[in-house]
């Protein structure tokens, strides 16, 4: 079989397991499942477990007002329930009823904005409560709500009359029992696991058996050993994942702290290595780099994370199992990307961005990949995920992995990744004084029989990186004479380029660094666009490095400071 046959093969094999999926869920949600739900109502909640998500009471005023900034948008509802709105973007329904903006009442603290969050929940029982279906109820914005509800138990039920409290935790449980019957075949990945942290947090917050404790914290950690890998990074390779996950398990942590004595042996380890890998991503101003994902950097979402890191040391230079290298010298950051694609199951966020890096100097970014516009429009998604979107090379403007683009099966599996590398060797170089890297995909050798080789070098006091690209025939077949490759360098919106007198390309920043780009063929100047800007995707500029495999094999570049 050949890969092209097998990628399709496994498309099919998702799309069928994500049928099977939906059928059940349909199953479960009917009149002979709904009796499953049924139950015994918890006669109290123990302990609202802490939230380190940011709240800001000016958007619970907003929220009274009847306007919801939720996921990138601003809904106004009208004076009517928000859970009536019906055309509403997907996200933002989804955000809705996950109920994590209920943070911003407790951050209001007065009982105008408890009396709105206790309005809301009664809403949402009265119009969803009994109707199993719906964005409402798939699994993964169940979990969040799960969560949000026990977090802010406090707030919903401050001065709340004894129908709403009885009604309140009856909805509760019948969402825990329904999403603990569904969550082992929810879809791989962050939503499964948040599922199991918010049936854990769910068993401890609420009066429950021990053994429902105990299995709730059995399945936790089987997950967790499976989706934590011994570097720290999730099995996504996406390094907003990291933050997510982290920002659930810490309160977790502490909840099982305050209610069982200790936490499991497996969240702790989780947790242990999930802050080194999270500072492994950071530049020096606190940014995240944009791989496989990762979009716009909440600096002080990171930073109420980071606070719970008592190592506080320096963060790692290799992540093997999660595929990326670090060089690291005096105030100068540089980030790759060095490892196979997630598997296709895992892959909806992922990028076609093998060998791609990110150069930052202090608090300023010099090359950077495109990254995401996390809440904008999704017609754009593609485009961030596309190779040329990265900063390392394309050969005939393709894409070093496909991507699913089909509407027909989109809305069932989304647009996972296929048919990208299948072998990637990296080799660290690091030598007193210097740091570096060499590292090769075979993400072209099917289609043009073309292996990329990339290595970097950090010397110099992070003063000089150079950097060389080769192109090798993949078989015994030379490199086709038509076979055009295209080195790229995408620079971040707020870099200066200019050629100095002697023509060189200057990159500047705000008068901090100065970076001199020079190259062994005459680099190009093109238009690019920078999609994980906080305000939105802006323009900006790459440095391009042209010419034809059968002519050039191996191009070196560098970039100095002075």
């Amino acid at each position: 079989m050949s890969i092209t046959d097998s990628n399709t093969a496994h498309l099919w094999v998702l799309v069928a397991r994500e049928m099977w999926r939906r059928t059940r869920r349909r199953l479960r949600s009917g009149p002979v499942y709904r009796w499953r739900y049924s139950g015994r109502t918890p006669e109290r909640v123990l302990i609202a477990p802490p939230d380190l998500r940011l709240a800001d009471p000016q958007i619970a005023l907003e929220i009274y007002y009847g306007r919801f900034p939720l996921a990138g948008h601003v809904v106004e509802t009208g004076g009517q329930s928000p859970f009536q709105i019906e055309g509403a973007d997907p996200r933002w329904l989804k955000s809705l009823h996950g109920f994590r903006w209920l943070r911003h009442m407790r951050a209001a603290d007065s009982h105008l904005a408890a009396a709105n969050a206790r309005a809301l929940v009664s809403d949402w029982i009265a119009l969803h409560g009994n109707h199993i279906s719906g964005v409402a109820w798939e699994p993964a914005t169940t979990a969040k709500r799960i969560i949000a509800w026990l977090q802010h138990s406090s707030v919903v039920l401050q001065g709340a009359e004894y129908p709403f409290y009885r009604a309140f935790l009856k909805s509760l449980a019948v969402q825990v029992r329904y999403l603990r019957s569904v969550a082992r075949e929810m879809p791989d990945g962050k939503p499964r696991l948040r599922a199991r942290v918010a049936l854990a947090f769910a068993a401890l917050s609420l009066p429950v058996p021990a053994s429902a404790l105990r299995a709730a914290t059995r399945n936790l950690s089987e997950e967790l050993n499976r989706q934590i890998l011994p570097d720290g990074g999730h099995v996504s390779r996406n390094p907003s994942a990291i933050l997510e996950i982290l920002a659930d398990l810490l309160p977790l942590r502490q909840t099982y702290a305050n209610q069982a004595g200790q936490a499991p042996p497996a969240l702790m380890g989780a947790i242990d290595r999930m802050l080194p890998a999270l500072r492994f991503f950071r530049h020096q101003d606190g940014t995240l780099a944009r791989f496989n994902g990762m979009g716009a950097t909440i600096h002080d979402r990171v930073a109420a994370v980071l606070l719970h890191d008592d190592t506080a040391g320096q963060p790692l230079l290799h992540a093997p199992h999660s595929g990326y290298e670090r060089l690291s010298i005096g105030n100068v950051t540089v980030l790759a990307d060095t490892g196979l694609p997630p598997p296709p199951d895992l892959s909806g966020d992922a990028h076609a961005g093998s060998l791609s890096f990110e150069l930052s100097s202090g608090r300023q970014h010099y090359v950077v990949n495109a990254g995401v516009d996390t809440y904008g429009d999704s017609e754009f998604r593609p485009l961030s995920r596309a190779t040329a979107a990265h900063s390392t090379a394309t050969i005939n403007d393709t894409s070093s992995a496909r991507f699913n683009h089909s509407a027909r099966i989109g809305g069932l599996i989304g647009a996972p990744l296929t048919g990208g590398p299948r072998h990637v060797t990296c080799r660290r170089l690091d030598e007193d004084g210097q740091q570096g890297f060499i590292a090769s995909h075979d993400g072209y050798a099917q289609r043009f029989g073309v292996l990329h080789e990339r290595q970097l070098v950090l010397s110099g006091g992070g003063n000089l990186l150079t950097g060389r690209d080769r192109f090798l025939p993949a078989g015994n077949k030379p490199i086709r004479a038509d076979d055009r490759v295209t080195v790229r360098f995408h620079l971040h919106p707020d870099v200066e380029l200019f050629r100095d007198a002697q023509g060189r390309l200057v990159l500047s920043a705000d008068g901090t660094d100065t970076w001199f780009f020079s190259a062994t063929l005459e680099p190009e100047v093109e238009e690019s666009i920078f999609f994980a800007g906080l305000a939105g995707p802006c323009r900006s500029r790459q440095i391009v490095l042209a010419f034809r495999a059968s002519e050039i094999s191996e191009v070196h570049w560098q970039l100095e400071r002075e």
